[in-house]
């Protein structure tokens, strides 16, 4: 009995393990399997991961060169003097896109892809854009040209106005000084004696005082108005005889300011009315030839000389 159970169960135990041993194998086998899918996915997201990181690579390539072409129109637009706004701001977006740090979608690459062939139109257009303002440019380069020549033209014929007007003003000017005419000087002595000088030379004794005494001849060209009548008696020494206590003073001739020995202030009215000077030195002259020179405001009208023994 215990003979054939013992001869029963043996096939049972070898039944057993061909169970487990066949467990085993579709064990390794499903797990050979999950190995095996798990490698192709791991492998098939490794190419994905290169395959984004290529086409954003690439997408960075195309953002750098759409940037860099719109950088060049912009240039060249500004440069012409057309509007940039609208494509500056496209460019910095552009140029923000590309300094983005984060990893961009298949889904973002394909739409940025998108929008950076959308510009392909923009910058066509803008090359037009650039082309008329070239042409615009051009014709306003060339009426600024007739423009300067136009105002050269008008800058000479001013200039020879100009010329012609100093011209005539230096004429009306030299036509306008006054002359001083019938210039006499005399000596008067201590009793009002008067000596008109003539060829025979004054004596110290004969001069108390000199007297000057001429008109102004006439001028119609002349403005009328309040004058200022100079009269420099020069020594032999070419200095001027002055003595301020007796009213002498100095006045401005060129840029030089001189001594005058006497003066007057009038008012010019072409009368021809005779202006008559008189000067004491107090003091005997110096024998030799002195001059005596008239001026008017700041020029010199006239002169005569006498002479001293």
């Amino acid at each position: 009995m215990n003979s054939n159970f013992e001869k029963d169960s043996e096939p049972k135990k070898d039944q057993g393990k061909n169970i487990i041993i066949i467990v085993l194998v579709l064990l390794v086998i499903i797990s050979g399997i999950k190995l095996y899918t798990d490698y192709v996915d791991r492998t098939k997201k490794t190419e994905e991961i290169l395959l984004l990181s290529t086409e954003n690579n690439e997408l960075n390539q195309r953002l750098d060169s759409v940037a860099y072409q719109l950088n060049l129109r912009i240039q060249e637009i500004e440069k012409l003097g057309g509007d940039i706004e609208s494509l500056e701001q496209v460019r910095d977006q552009l140029i923000a896109e590309r300094n983005s740090a984060k990893q961009r979608s298949a889904s973002e690459i394909a739409a940025l892809n998108q929008k950076i062939n959308s510009y392909s139109g923009l910058i066509e257009q803008k090359d037009q854009e650039i082309l008329e303002l070239r042409a615009m440019n051009q014709q306003l380069y060339a009426e600024n040209q007739d423009l300067k020549s136009t105002q050269a033209q008008i800058e000479e014929e001013v200039a020879q106005l100009n010329l012609q007007k100093e011209d005539l003003q230096e004429k009306v000017n030299v036509a306008s000084m006054l002359k001083a005419e019938n210039i006499e000087i005399s000596a008067i002595n201590s009793r009002g004696k008067e000596r008109v000088e003539t060829t025979k030379d004054f004596r110290n004794r004969q001069i108390e005082r000199i007297k000057v005494s001429f008109n102004l001849a006439d001028n119609k060209v002349a403005e009328k108005g309040p004058r200022n009548v100079y009269v420099q008696i020069l020594a032999p020494s070419s200095q001027p005889i002055f003595d301020v206590a007796k009213g002498s003073g100095t006045f401005m001739v060129d840029g030089a300011e001189l001594f005058y020995t006497v003066k007057q202030d009038i008012i010019f009215d072409n009368s021809g009315e005779t202006l008559t000077f008189f000067y004491e030195k107090g003091s005997d002259y110096v024998s030799g030839d002195h001059e005596v020179r008239i001026f008017v405001d700041n020029y010199q009208v006239g002169t005569q000389s006498f002479s001293v023994k």
